[in-house]
């Protein structure tokens, strides 16, 4: 199974990888400036160590874009699936064999994730812009709550079982849930701790998450990204480049890093989002005033 796996990821790669660049050369920037591809370089390499560590990017990627301004708002959550695509199939490569998980647990959780984001790019990548902050003003701060808990191992991040599959009533429950956490995924909203809260609750071992939560991204992000890029609500110009610094921290994160002091990070990136949060509800609530 693991081979299968392995040969379906690199495959999945390779045709996301040419749609994504097909793209980029047709219809990206052509004048993109020296700090900005070093900017959109140094984002890819240094989130996708934290991603491999557990913090997930989708936060940070969307606090990356909207501080420094390179994005548009309604470009967040295509950037967060797009961008970070490739290097989280690595991930899911790398971290395939070091695991344990039941096969069916595996796959039908993956396959409903990849279901759910699917459906819910189809909707997100059509929506206005201020629709995109609504969602965006709402989700962030639950995101921030559940980074927090689950830095301090409160709630279901406190509850270690031992189980390495799920069946009958436990298994629906997991593949129904985490179709959500797909369609929630293109919403800029991360499947990492969400779905490590999901295993924990249903007693599986914490652990056995990281290849569910990975695979399911892996496979999920390549087909929700099309969405994004043929309605063009992506970073063009930092797609590429930062796909492929992305994969650099993949593997120095995997290989070398191994641990940072990511209880700090973690808090940091929580305060980012209710920032943003209210960043979001503020331009609503003056484009109200302004109609």
């Amino acid at each position: 199974m693991i081979l299968a796996f392995r040969v379906i990821t690199v495959l999945f790669i390779a045709f996301y990888g040419a749609y994504l660049c097909r793209d980029v050369i047709k219809n990206g920037p052509k004048d993109v400036s020296m700090t900005h591809k070093v900017l959109y370089g140094l984002m890819g390499f240094f989130l996708n160590i934290l991603d491999t560590l557990g913090v997930g990017s989708n936060a940070t990627q969307a606090a990356f874009f909207k501080f420094t301004k390179l994005s548009p708002d309604d470009e967040l959550p295509g950037n967060g699936n797009v961008i970070f695509a490739i290097p989280v199939a690595v991930e899911f490569l790398l971290f395939l064999d070091i695991v344990e998980v039941e096969p069916v647990t595996l796959i039908t959780m993956i396959v409903a994730s990849v279901l759910g984001a699917v459906v819910g790019a189809r909707i997100v990548s059509k929506l206005p812009i201020n629709a995109i902050r609504g969602v965006l003003a709402v989700t962030l701060p639950f995101v921030a709550i559940i980074l927090v808990i689950k830095i301090n191992g409160i709630g279901p991040f406190g509850i270690m079982g031992d189980a390495t599959g799920l069946t009958g009533t436990k298994l629906v429950i997991g593949i129904l849930v985490n179709f959500v956490l797909g369609a929630l995924m293109t919403c800029g909203v991360g499947l990492y701790a969400p779905c490590m809260a999901l295993c924990a609750l249903l007693g599986m071992n914490l652990t056995v998450a990281f290849p569910i939560m990975m695979g399911s991204c892996a496979f999920l992000m390549p087909p929700a990204s099309m969405e994004f890029i043929k309605n063009g609500r992506y970073n063009r110009g930092a797609a590429v480049i930062a796909s492929i610094t992305g994969v650099l921290g993949v593997f120095v994160a995997y290989y070398i890093v191994k641990s940072m002091p990511i209880t700090a990070l973690t808090y940091i990136v929580a305060l980012v989002l209710i920032y943003m949060s209210a960043s979001f509800i503020i331009t609503l609530m003056k484009d109200k005033k302004n109609v």
